[in-house]
């Protein structure tokens, strides 16, 4: 197979080089990752600006943009041969719930879905980014063993897996879950600050504290100790309403 690369922690994050490492042995790969850290972009893409792209090894390029710009450039006109699948992290800190709402790594996974690839999203499920222990070699161990499963069983066209791994030893890993997502309570406030001039700045408050994540979510999978694995798809219509607004809609 022939893998396209991204995420949303940057091309010299750790997690990036443990992912090109699993996936070696698996087949070929191309990297475009950010250039530095862009987590929490989401699905921007950068229309207000040239995107720079610097070569940085063979195969491997840096982007001065989004993870979103990684995939779409990449699969539109700078890459010569169509990849077989998107594969994007591995991040530094869980993407669960709500959080895929603004995850870097997911959005790079759900552009190869859009542009017609299957993709997934691979994060290691550490309780901060400040964690001292990050158990990548149990993310690269499961990264093989998924992939090597799809390879065998490839997914529908419309499908995007997330995929949480417990930041744990492989020995401790109890196994793998299919889950749903959960969600979290409304996010703390915005946190308010003076700066050495004493003019004020802001900073987005934390997340908040998990809501749903009840037996069946990747909240309970990934604190009982398993992988867990999210499908995706990207078609946001809400089907159940659409006869309930054409009702009244008529009448307008």
């Amino acid at each position: 197979m022939h893998f396209l690369v991204s995420n949303d922690d940057g091309i010299n994050a750790t997690g990036i080089k443990a992912l090109t490492q699993a996936l070696e042995k698996l087949g070929n790969i191309t990297v475009y990752a950010p250039s530095g850290d862009r987590s929490g972009a989401s699905n921007s893409l950068t229309l207000d600006r040239p995107v720079r792209i610097h070569k940085v090894a063979n195969n491997k390029f840096s982007v001065d943009g989004t993870p979103t710009d990684c995939v779409h450039m990449a699969l539109t006109g700078l890459m010569d041969n169509v990849p077989d699948m998107v594969v994007s992290g591995i991040n530094n800190a869980a993407n669960l719930g709500d959080d895929v709402l603004y995850s870097g790594t997911v959005a790079a996974a759900i552009e190869g879905r859009y542009l017609g690839l299957s993709a997934i999203a691979f994060s290691l499920a550490t309780s901060h980014k400040s964690d001292q222990v990050r158990h990548f070699e149990t993310a690269q161990y499961f990264v093989k063993k998924i992939i090597q499963n799809l390879q065998k069983s490839p997914l529908e066209k419309e499908s995007i897996l997330n995929v949480n791994i417990p930041n744990l030893p492989i020995d401790e890993v109890k196994g793998i879950k299919v889950t749903r997502f959960g969600n979290r309570h409304k996010a703390e406030n915005t946190v308010q600050e003076l700066d050495p001039r004493g003019r004020k700045i802001y900073w987005i408050g934390p997340a908040g504290p998990e809501a749903d994540a009840g037996e069946g979510t990747d909240f309970h999978a990934i604190k009982n100790g398993y992988v867990s694995i999210t499908p995706m798809q990207v078609d946001m219509t809400k089907h159940s309403v659409l006869e309930s607004i054409k009702s009244w809609s008529q009448t307008i």
